[in-house]
Formats: structure tokens, C-alpha cells, sequence
């Protein structure tokens, strides 16, 4: 997409609360304005970055604003000193189970040569935050911390205790050191609790800007990567031979690239495109109706993916190659040859029959297929009459006549963890962007102003509900 387009898609906004600029922005506003820039700046990147030090510093703002020592904590757990996660208190009066909110601060690998502008630096133009972090999932981490110090402010009449985690290692799929499975395996107490808010969820803008639908996470696909690697004997690359193991691994991997696993509607995808063929005009909501229809039709189905991904996504389960390593010398036959597929399953659907498919697919017996750890299944969490009242009527406060519709993220989050353990995890932020790619995971990944400030107002608004009714 042309520069020119980005800075019109990005001009026009929806409302809910008016945007501000600079000296206008309110006071929260302008402490969450800073808390976010800090945390952005800090590198938390699993190469050269520290969770500990984004940690202690969001530590310091809420011990700043009257958090006591015994109330905020950064727990490293053993062998990942740059692994901390943060975990504070807001206490109640213990009459209803606690609230708990989560984010994640790691983010993926930034290259600056790759990048418009310094990834570790919070620019802000035309109306939009560039930086990595920026979305995912930084801009929920700093709401949460400045409302967590809005709630001490307003010396709330809580029933609930607020608990706020902020964890390390979401983004590194498998790792030792992830704060939520860390957290919940050895530190239960800390975390426990009745309702929990996620990253996974969020609004959409239609082409002109105005607010669409609100979506809420109600279940997440299963996150396995596998290995696909070839052997070979090698030998000098003056003399080659038919069989070479590169040739044979992108043969594979062609196959695979040209592979559609089965559609399939699950009751939430099939009540979120119910509920969005409602809300949307034109030849995209006939489609999404198109789909619905027994069998789905093909090409609506088709129409809708170059809309956008999601729709491929969300309907499916999905394997694609993201790594290639091959080859150790120029002048030599490669004697291994390596690819990561990672793979995004439907959450009824098992790990073996995908892994079975795709050993049938790349259809090579010298392609050996292996997991790369092991997936984690989690159930869907049930969206109650407490939660979803309190959605519905604070979104409709914000944006009226906008439908909050249940969503079924193509990605993965660390609710997966939660939502084992008994604690359910749900995805809602308030933040909402357009059809334009966020840049998160890529480049120059971004969030609209707007849409800070209007999570920001949209969390506040839910945590205050559900910790005071």
C-alpha cells in the first residue's frame, strides 16, 4: 500500500472519546502517554532485551502513586534473570473473587535496517504510534498499569481485588521461562482469580473509519510449530547429484504452500459471522452470509481473504513456513536441509492429525516431520451473564449501536495457560484498527492514537464495573 493511502486510511477515525493532541490530552491521558513511551523504549526483545528491567520500571509508577512493597512484586524465575514478570495488588473488601488483568511485555525481534524508523523509539505521526511493541501487546501492558494507579487514586469501594500481571516470554513458543506458566504453576495464589482480561481482542473500522464491531476473544487456536528437515549424504558441489536435500525440502514445501486444510465453522465463528453479516454493507456482508450456507460457497469465501486474512484464518487450521536453514559450505552438496513450519490449529482438531497431514502433503519419506514442543489445548471460556453486561453496556456507552461479537483469535495468547488452570481468560481491549495490517510480529507495526486513548477509557470503565458490582 502506497504511503499517500496509509496516512488517509489512518486520518479518519472512529469516536468515542474526542482525540487529543499534546498539552490537550487529559490527565490520564498524559500519565499513560508516558508510562507507554517508557515501556516501548525499553528493549525487552529475548536477545538483547530484559523483561526484569520493563518490569521494575512500571514497579516504580505504581509504587510512585502508593502501591506498598508487599503489594507489587517482580518474580524471576530461576535461570532467566532477564525474564521478570510483575504481579500487583489493588486490595478489596474480599467480598467477591478477584479481577485479574494480564499482559504481556517481550516482544519479537526488531531489525532497524528493515525498519521505517528506530523500533525502539515511540514515534508519533499523522495520528498513529510507530514502535515494536507498539500493539502487541505494550499498549494494553501500560493501560492496565495507569489504571491500576487511577483505581488507587479514586480510593475505589472495591469488592474485588484488582490484580495486575505483567509477564515475560509470550512471544517464545516453547519456552521455559513464560510468566504465565510460570505463574500459574508456582505462584497460583498471587493470580487467582474469577474473570481475566487479555490481550485478543479489539474493534474494527470499516474503509471510511467508523466502528463496525467489537470483538471479544471467547477462544484461541492451538500454537504448534513442527521441524521439517532433510538428510543427505553431500558431497563436493562439482559434482552433484539428483538427490539433494534443499531440492527436496522446497519440493515439499511447495506442496504444502498449495495445501488448504478443511473449512469448518465453529459455534463461535459461525455466530461472529451471523452477527457480522448484520453490521456490514455491501458485497462483504452478502459473503460473509454465503458462508454460512451448507455447502459454503467457495468463491465468497475467497472474496472475503483478500478482504482480509482473518477470514482465512479464523475458519481453518493453518500451517505455514516461517524458518529455512540450509547447507554449510558454498562449494558443498548440503547434507541437511531444515524448514519451521508453524501451525495455527482449530481448537477441536488434534496436534497427531495435523501432523499426520502433513507428512501426506509434502508426500516425500525423506522429509522427516517432527513437533517442535508441545501445543497447548484450552477450553473456550464461558462469556457470562457478569462479564458480558458489562461489555455490552460500556461499549454501547462508547460506541453506540456497535455489536460486541465473540471472536476466535487465529493466534495464540497466554490465556491458554489461564483458561487450564480454571481462571477464565478473555480477550477485550477497546482498541480498534481498520483492514490495514498492524505490523505487529513485522514491520513498522503500529497503533492509532485514538485507539490508545480509547482502550484506555474502555479498560478503566470495565475493571471499575467489575470490581465494584
Amino acid at each position: 500500500m502506497k504511503r499517500a493511502h496509509w496516512l488517509l486510511v489512518f486520518s479518519s477515525l472512529g469516536s468515542a472519546i474526542p482525540l487529543a493532541h499534546g498539552a490537550d490530552l487529559t490527565p490520564p491521558q498524559k500519565q499513560l502517554r508516558g508510562i507507554y513511551q517508557e515501556l516501548v523504549e525499553t528493549n525487552t526483545t529475548n536477545s538483547s532485551g530484559s523483561c526484569t528491567v520493563a518490569a521494575t520500571k512500571m514497579a516504580r509508577h505504581l509504587k510512585a502513586a502508593g502501591y506498598r512493597d508487599a503489594d507489587v512484586r517482580i518474580i524471576v524465575p530461576p535461570g532467566g534473570p532477564t525474564k521478570g514478570n510483575l504481579v500487583a495488588r489493588l486490595k478489596g473488601d474480599g467480598s467477591r473473587t478477584p479481577l485479574l488483568m494480564l499482559a504481556h511485555i517481550d516482544v519479537v525481534e526488531a531489525n532497524r535496517a528493515d525498519w521505517t524508523r528506530d523500533p525502539f523509539k515511540l514515534v508519533e505521526e499523522n495520528g498513529v504510534f510507530y514502535a515494536r511493541g507498539a500493539s502487541d501487546d505494550k499498549a494494553m501492558a501500560s493501560v492496565f498499569v495507569a489504571n491500576m494507579i487511577r483505581y488507587k487514586n479514586e480510593k475505589l469501594p472495591l469488592k474485588r481485588d484488582v490484580i495486575l500481571a505483567l509477564t515475560c516470554d509470550e512471544e517464545m513458543v516453547p519456552s521455559k521461562f513464560d510468566g504465565a506458566e510460570y505463574l500459574v504453576k508456582y505462584h497460583r495464589d498471587l493470580i487467582d482469580a474469577e474473570i481475566a482480561l487479555n490481550e485478543g481482542g479489539g474493534g474494527f473500522l470499516d474503509k471510511d473509519g467508523k466502528p463496525v464491531r467489537h470483538g471479544i476473544q471467547a477462544g484461541e487456536k492451538i500454537y504448534q510449530s513442527f521441524q521439517l528437515e532433510v538428510t543427505n549424504p553431500g558431497g563436493h558441489s562439482s559434482l552433484p547429484m539428483r538427490d539433494n536435500a534443499i531440492y527436496r525440502l522446497a519440493e515439499g514445501l511447495s506442496r504444502l504452500g498449495k495445501f488448504e486444510f478443511p473449512f469448518k465453522l465453529s459455534s463461535v465463528t459461525r455466530q461472529f459471522y451471523e452477527k457480522s453479516a448484520q453490521v456490514e454493507r455491501g458485497q462483504v456482508a452478502a459473503d460473509m452470509k454465503a458462508i454460512l450456507a451448507d455447502p459454503p460457497d467457495r468463491a465468497a469465501l475467497d472474496r472475503l481473504y483478500a478482504v482480509h486474512p482473518m477470514h482465512n484464518a479464523t475458519v481453518r487450521t493453518t500451517c505455514v513456513a516461517t524458518k529455512v536453514e540450509a547447507g554449510h559450505a558454498d562449494n558443498a552438496l548440503p547434507q541437511r536441509a531444515r524448514a519451521t513450519v508453524n501451525c495455527r490449529i482449530l481448537p477441536d482438531e488434534s496436534i497427531a492429525d495435523v501432523q499426520r497431514t502433513l507428512e501426506r502433503v509434502v508426500a516425500d519419506d525423506t522429509i522427516k516431520v517432527s513437533r517442535i514442543g508441545e501445543g497447548v489445548a484450552s477450553p473456550m471460556p464461558p462469556l457470562t451473564p457478569t462479564l458480558m453486561n458489562a461489555v455490552n453496556d460500556i461499549s454501547n456507552d462508547l460506541w453506540p449501536g456497535v455489536p460486541v461479537i465473540p471472536t476466535l483469535l487465529a493466534g495464540g495468547t497466554d490465556g491458554r495457560f489461564l483458561n487450564n488452570a480454571g481462571i477464565p481468560t478473555y480477550g477485550i481491549s477497546g482498541m480498534f484498527s481498520g483492514s490495514e495490517p498492524s505490523g505487529a510480529h513485522g514491520l513498522n507495526e503500529h497503533l492509532r492514537v485514538k485507539s490508545l486513548y480509547d482502550g484506555q477509557e474502555f479498560l478503566y470503565r470495565l475493571g471499575k464495573r467489575l470490581a465494584t458490582e
